[in-house]
């Protein structure tokens, strides 16, 4: 695309032209000529129906030939405005006269090769920016590889690029895009709401993400949902801590809401700790007869702040610590409250160790009348939807031949009592949802540390 149709045609065009523009006058005899509003410009109107929406009501300034209303999209309004009639639907106004359509509602504006005419291109733009909507316009800059006889164009002004986006923001624009859409020519999109991007902070989640364990997986599925959209996240194998990255991050996040048991407690994990600097901590605690006290609490000393599962991880470990909080399992996010659909009792096995669809399973263990699980977010999921559960304890190698007493935990949390394992319980649906509206209010506090943290 050209501006063959700004270049001057035979004998004394060029120099009526700057004529013109010598008596500080609008061009009204160029404009009123058909004949001078040249093809080559519909490239220009076809660039910029680019950034229109469909169904938009659009008010093209400076509107020539009307060449943007045949590009339109699907929908489109067309409102024209010029400084000749145009059709019946035309608002004539000279720009160089200070006036300007007034009352018109439109859902974006077009300024196609209109600014280079203008005497008091400031005062223009500011009554443009008054509008308050969307503004696709297009400026040929002086000083790059456009023509470089701009009178001869009838262009009375000569802004550079940088000259050109500080009037657009004096004028109070917020936010402006574009491109050169031929040599020296830019198409430019200006919005008016501010628009604040903020730096990218690096994120280190440390946690057992590799693992296909249900309540992992859900973990990194949540865990967007808490930060802010700078974030950016690299995920560290709390199994594989020597494979960490190098240098620092700007926070890391122990835990998606996992626990941390005696094996875990590291040296290696506490230098992380240290080399990171900020670090808060989401998780809780499990097989605690064989869990060192004293070297847990080095690791929560580190922490900026620890959201701990359950009450029972904040009473035996955050006694005395004024960075800690309970958060609840903040995993029930994951869980609408539903109904069951099928009078059984499922049984939790092998798949909350799969790699199967997390809705999938989510729906499955909704399903059932009566739940029983040997893992604690398939339980957790289970109470629901479920009449009863009953839940298996956990007793294994990780903890030698003690329990893991994370169910117990979470039953004082949601019920305010322990139950015996293997036993039908009934859900008490009240209790599930004062439970779920308490880790909500939590997690928001958690939600807004983090933002605040990376902002």
């Amino acid at each position: 695309m050209t501006q063959a149709g700004d270049k001057p045609g035979g004998g004394g065009e060029a120099g009526r032209r700057k004529a013109v523009i010598d008596k500080g006058e609008t061009d009204r005899a160029r404009w009123t000529d058909p004949a001078q509003l040249d093809p080559a410009w519909d490239g220009r109107a076809a660039l910029a129906a680019q950034h229109i929406p469909r169904g938009a009501t659009v008010l093209d300034l400076g509107c020539g030939a009307m060449a943007l209303e045949r590009v339109l999209p699907e929908g489109c309004r067309y409102i024209p405005c010029d400084l000749a009639q145009r059709d019946e639907r035309t608002i004539v106004c000279d720009f160089n006269a200070g006036e300007f359509p007034a009352g018109v509602a439109a859902d974006l504006v077009t300024v196609l090769g209109v600014v280079e005419y203008l005497y008091d291109a400031p005062a223009f733009l500011k009554r443009l920016r008054g509008l308050g909507r969307t503004v696709v316009m297009s400026y040929c800059v002086a000083g790059g590889r456009g023509p470089a006889d701009r009178r001869a164009l009838g262009w009375v002004n000569d802004f550079t690029q940088d000259q050109l986006i500080g009037l657009l923001s004096a004028a109070g624009f917020a936010r402006i895009t574009g491109r050169e859409i031929n040599p020296g020519q830019f198409l430019l999109r200006l919005t008016t709401e501010p628009v604040r991007v903020t730096p990218e902070r690096d994120v280190w989640v440390v946690s057992y993400a590799s693992l296909p364990n249900f309540g992992d997986r859900l973990g990194v599925q949540l865990l967007p949902s808490l930060l802010p959209d700078n974030a950016r996240v690299t995920h560290v194998d709390l199994g594989a801590l020597d494979a960490a990255p190098t240098g620092k991050p700007d926070l890391m996040i122990l835990g998606l809401g996992n626990s941390l048991f005696q094996p875990l407690l590291t040296d290696e994990l506490s230098r992380l700790i240290d080399r990171a600097g900020r670090t808060v901590g989401v998780f809780g605690t499990q097989y605690r007869a064989s869990l060192d006290a004293a070297r847990l609490g080095a690791v929560l000393d580190r922490l900026e702040s620890w959201w701990a599962r359950s009450e029972e991880d904040l009473l035996l470990y955050g006694a005395g610590r004024a960075n800690m909080r309970h958060l609840g399992d903040w995993l029930i996010e994951a869980f609408p409250l539903a109904r069951w659909t099928r009078d059984e009792t499922l049984e939790v096995g092998a798949e909350a160790l799969s790699d199967a669809p997390l809705d999938r399973l989510i729906a499955r263990y909704q399903q059932s009348r009566r739940v029983v699980s040997p893992r604690l977010h398939p339980l957790l999921c289970a109470m629901t939807a479920a009449e009863e559960v009953a839940y298996v304890e956990q007793v294994g190698a990780d903890g030698g031949e003690a329990s893991s007493g994370k169910f117990r935990s979470l039953l004082l949390d949601l019920f305010g009592r322990d139950l015996p394992e293997r036993q039908m319980i009934p859900v008490e649906r009240d209790a599930v949802r004062i439970y779920k509206a308490k880790v909500r209010r939590n997690v928001e506090a958690l939600r807004a540390e983090l933002s605040r943290i990376l902002a």
